[in-house]
């Protein structure tokens, strides 16, 4: 049964955008933030070791940054007494102030630079900018996207272009409510690949990449809230765990490539309840790898595809 608190906070959402709403949201088209950080080493030595990887030591100067791991860094850190009731920062600043409380990373397209690579103690610059807020009626309510591109420069220049797509969804209508949200139907991911790795997602796994990245959203650490206020049967795996896991499935398959370009798609939400799988497969040329994962019944959870150098 769902307490009163936790009724409340589930009840004070808006499922509906008004005109002006969406007029006031898009005002945020064009804002740009700049931050500036140090490729140091010890998220790098933490990533690894969360990977369950037997890397070397990392060398400032020499170890070249993994693809993805800059998420490890400009990260936000706001006071405590901005924190708001999901453990993300208080809607506004950079990002428009979207009263829908559910913020996922739906998805995103990234390429880097191969005569400018990212190098761990690298001082480093990341320009955003909002490049779109775009509205949609769902089954279940208004969805938002927010689209953000993202350059990161090194001391020699550009390194790494990323578009990053978020999507704000509503409140979930529980069916102790009298109502439920539609769930859409599932998709049956490939069984066979050339390249695959199962992953159990455990508690201390979401909790090692929340703290490495500085992550206080409440849906990957606290049960109670993720199950009763937002509605899910477990904890979340980070989307941006799993797009890393998948990267690091072509880094262990072919450790001398270098990847250009990394594209890929949140499809359904994993839970830490039961393992789940990654799968690559190589085209013919070796090129590219067509990259996906599923959960325990199958369902394809994230798609992409990654081009070779």
């Amino acid at each position: 049964m769902l307490t009163q608190p936790l009724l409340k906070m589930m009840n004070n959402d808006t499922r509906t955008l008004d005109a002006t709403t969406l007029s006031h949201l898009q005002e945020w088209v064009g804002r740009t933030e700049t931050l500036d950080d140090e490729l140091s080493a010890a998220p790098v030595r933490g990533l690894s070791a969360t990977l369950d990887r037997a890397d070397a030591p990392p060398v400032a100067g020499s170890t070249v940054l993994p693809p993805l791991w800059h998420w490890l860094y400009f990260l936000p850190q706001h006071r405590q007494s901005e924190i708001g009731a999901d453990g993300h920062a208080r809607r506004g600043g950079f990002l428009p102030p979207v009263p829908l409380p559910r913020r996922m990373w739906a998805g995103g397209r990234l390429q880097w630079l191969a005569e400018n690579p990212l190098r761990v103690g690298d001082a480093v610059r990341r320009i955003s900018r909002i490049e779109s807020v775009t509205h949609k009626a769902g089954r279940s309510g208004d969805l938002l996207f927010v689209l953000v591109k993202h350059e990161v420069h090194n001391t020699t220049g550009l390194a790494l272009t990323e578009e990053h797509d978020i999507v704000y969804r509503a409140a979930v209508q529980a069916p102790t409510l009298g109502t439920g949200d539609p769930v859409p139907p599932p998709l049956a991911a490939e069984q066979l690949a050339a390249w695959q790795r199962e992953i159990v997602p455990d508690d201390v796994l979401l909790f090692r990449y929340s703290a490495l990245t500085f992550n206080g959203h409440r849906i990957h650490y606290d049960r109670r809230y993720v199950t009763e206020v937002e509605g899910y049967p477990g904890l979340i795996v980070h989307g941006p765990l799993i797009a890393t896991l998948l990267i690091d499935l072509v880094r262990r398959h072919a450790p001398q490539a270098f990847i250009r370009r990394f594209d890929f798609k949140a499809v359904r939400p994993t839970f830490d309840l039961h393992p789940f799988r990654l799968s690559g497969q190589p085209s013919e040329d070796g090129r590219s790898v067509r990259l996906w994962a599923q959960d325990h019944e199958g369902w394809l959870t994230m798609q992409g595809s990654a081009e070779l150098a």
